[in-house]
């Protein structure tokens, strides 16, 4: 089973064809995971009843030899069915083809193959984004630093307006250079300011303005306001050295990936008051996946790469109708030397279900309100 959720922010202004290619991305994504889990059990000659993409009613349906494909309402992720799980089933209950029937080694195969493939395809897609676009060699640097991402509505950063994708020109009217430095001076200038009104100069596309920040004081008793920065520039790439070098730079960008994800997951469970909100789903990582199309088509290569990482994390947690929560049941299991009741199975996982579909639901009316086209038709 795969099930979607990522934190971060979006800017505004994508096309319809930039989110087009969104949706092909996360779309791609949730075929890799299922496929996984599919070709897994299909290579150990293990029955396969169900192959869905997404959950609820049936848009499409393709019944197999074997295998009912379906594409289905709900975008929230898919699932992979076996006959072991349905009642109305006509093979055997001993047949040794059953998930069921198999050794713990097999079904645990079966169940983290979504994980893995959703893995291997992010590493490979940091490897053809290197091998295509180049290897970063430095930033040719305009004035400014970029804003990406504002931490939390309520940071100082959105009370005072900041939205993702701004541009700081200037603080308290200091111009930021055409350098490296500027990052440092104007973390300094915040750090430095805590509980102190801060005159910002931003420019959102054509537009240039002001806004005033009040840094709040952190526990280090520096001031912060609740956003990343991020040179203001475009990079300069080069051709790989070697394979050895595209491979190699690879994993880097991949650890560095995942140990983002796993820091911003911490943070989570441990500031989760100012966190929970940049949890996103569908609606949002379409958006911000049309708006990183939209700016640089390449880009969408590390930004599947991203989602693809998060998804294979998220689902890895053991947590109920998750995979990691099935490969909890498989531990219990060989613990105990028998599987917990089918009762108590059923009853974990469906509940866990729910309120995953729950969760996914509230998170695309959260995000589809926030879109600025949904909020301009209440104002």
């Amino acid at each position: 089973m795969s099930v979607l959720a990522v934190s971060g922010a979006a800017g505004t202004g994508a096309n319809g064809l930039a989110y087009l290619g969104a949706i092909g991305v996360l779309a791609i994504l949730i075929v890799v995971h299922e496929l996984g889990h599919f070709l897994a059990a299909r290579t150990q000659g293990i029955r396969v009843s169900k192959f869905s993409i997404g959950f609820g009613p049936v848009l499409w349906r393709y019944q197999g030899p074997e295998t009912e494909y379906a594409l289905r309402a709900i975008p929230l992720g898919g699932f992979v069915g076996f006959p072991d799980e349905d009642p109305d089933s006509e093979i055997p209950a001993d047949d040794p083809n059953l998930l069921q029937n198999r050794p713990l080694w097999d079904r645990a195969i079966v169940i983290s193959a979504g994980v893995i493939a959703n893995l291997v395809f992010a590493y490979l897609l940091l490897v053809v984004q290197l091998g295509i676009v180049g290897i970063p060699d430095g930033i040719r640097y305009q004035p400014g630093v970029v804003i990406p991402q504002v931490m939390a509505e309520t940071s100082p950063a959105a009370q005072a307006g900041i939205k993702a994708g701004d541009v700081v020109l200037m603080v308290d009217g200091q111009p930021l250079p055409a350098a490296k430095t500027a990052i440092p001076t104007l973390m300094g200038l915040i750090q430095n300011h805590p509980g102190q009104t801060i005159n910002l100069t931003l420019q959102r596309g054509e537009q240039q303005f002001s806004v005033t920040v009040i840094p709040e004081m952190g526990s280090d008793g520096k001031g912060r306001i609740g956003v990343q920065l991020f040179p203001n520039g475009q990079p300069i790439y080069r051709r790989p050295h070697s394979p050895i070098e595209l491979f190699t730079l690879a994993a880097t960008e991949f650890q560095d990936i995942f140990e983002q994800i796993i820091q911003g997951l911490g943070l989570l469970v441990t500031h989760f008051r100012d966190t929970a909100s940049q949890v996103s789903g569908p609606v949002k990582i379409v958006e911000m996946g049309a708006n990183i199309a939209q700016a640089d088509a390449f880009s969408l290569l590390p930004f599947a790469a991203f989602i693809s990482i998060n998804l294979a994390i998220i689902n890895i947690l053991p947590l109920p109708a998750l995979d990691g929560g099935q490969l909890l049941l498989l531990a219990v299991e060989g613990v105990r030397g028998k599987p917990l009741p089918t009762g108590l199975q059923e009853g974990v996982m469906q509940t866990g279900l729910v309120l995953l579909l729950g969760l996914g639901v509230f998170l695309i009316v959260r995000d589809t309100a926030q879109l600025d086209w949904v909020q301009r038709l209440f104002q």
